[in-house]
């Protein structure tokens, strides 16, 4: 059932990112010559238009392919064909889709469980928020500047920044109070803790309560991947912490199992929760600069749009195509990692 619901989800949000592709380019007047789900052989496909619309092989993966985009046409419709403008439209609305994505599940998964509201519920003994005079009740608005919706948020927050001192803004009967908190390391647990509780009960809103806290929740998932690209980066993460579709797949599993004894209506909503996070977190790894992805080319057009003429097509070929290559290697030790993960 984990590989049904893995299969669903990543066709979902791999088709939704396509379509920002698919609908930007017919909006620019760019001929698309085949619109498929999946990689490998084709399994199914049908003709309407000038467009091929195919069902591949392998699940994981999808295609907006233009006249033009790859390799040399002098159709007058061609995707090198646009200007510079239309060009970054069409490849930025790929990830951008899959903001939209988010924040729409978002919004549904708000508007059916509610959120868990930063109401802190007790105070532990001999930390810093216990010197520093919070008190159960007392809503958390901040800390160290970064706004806060849900508690999650904390405990969130405290992982990114472990050990360090937090400015921490809260408000009690209305009156907005601050407080400076330094975590204190919890042996058992084996992290920092800033000294407070919450139970993560669930609040509903309004209308707009839920279209607001949405955003939130979309915001909170894209705030997570770049802090964890950033932990990668400076070396606090490896590889090894990196899952690709075959973590996801356990991942998806063992949420499956956890919930299934709790009814449908739960294994749903942790459905829905993953779909966010993984269209989040594909929007915002598209979106970096790096060649190949969504970000890589758009880097060569806003170079292109700055320098006022286009940099060797050749040249941008060679470089995306590296690249690819780099990201496929990747990849590998990526699924090979998962792998050994699961003996």
């Amino acid at each position: 059932m984990s590989i049904i619901f893995a299969i669903i989800i990543f066709s979902l949000i791999i088709l939704f990112h396509e379509l920002g592709h698919f609908l930007v380019a017919k909006k620019c007047d760019v001929k698309v010559n085949e619109f498929c789900l999946g990689l490998g052989p084709t399994l199914l496909h049908f003709q309407k238009g000038e467009t091929t619309y195919s069902l591949k092989l392998l699940p994981f993966g999808g295609a907006c392919m233009m006249e033009g985009e790859d390799e040399d046409s002098n159709d007058s419709r061609a995707f090198n064909k646009k200007n510079v403008w239309q060009r970054m439209a069409i490849v930025a609305a790929g990830p951008l889709f899959n903001f939209i994505m988010a924040y729409v599940l978002s919004v549904i998964l708000i508007g059916c469980i509610g959120y868990d509201a930063p109401v802190i519920t007790g105070v532990m003994e001999g930390y810093s928020a216990e010197e520093q005079g919070m008190q159960a009740g007392d809503t958390i608005v901040s800390l160290n500047n970064y706004r806060v919706h849900f508690y999650q948020e904390v405990s969130v927050y405290s992982f990114f920044h472990p050990g360090e001192e937090m400015k921490v803004t809260y408000l009690r009967n209305g009156v907005e109070h601050t407080a400076t908190i330094t975590p204190k390391y919890h042996e058992e647990d084996g992290r920092y803790l800033l000294g407070i509780t919450g139970n993560y009960a669930r609040e509903k809103g309004n209308v707009v309560d839920t279209l607001c806290y949405g955003f939130y929740e979309m915001k909170y998932q894209i705030y997570t991947t770049f802090q964890s690209l950033k932990m990668l980066v400076t070396g606090k993460l490896s590889v090894n912490d990196m899952s690709g579709p075959v973590g996801i797949v356990k991942t998806i599993g063992d949420t499956y199992d956890a919930s299934v004894s709790s009814g449908a209506f739960y294994v749903l909503m942790n459905m829905l929760n993953i779909a966010v996070l993984l269209s989040a977190n594909l929007g915002v790894m598209n979106l970096l600069p790096i060649p190949a992805l969504d970000g890589g080319r758009l880097l060569f057009y806003i170079v292109e749009a700055i320098r006022g003429k286009r940099i060797n097509e050749e040249l941008e070929g060679r470089v995306h195509l590296i690249g690819f290559a780099l990201l496929m290697a990747l990849m590998v030790v990526i699924m090979f990692n998962d792998i050994r993960k699961l003996f």
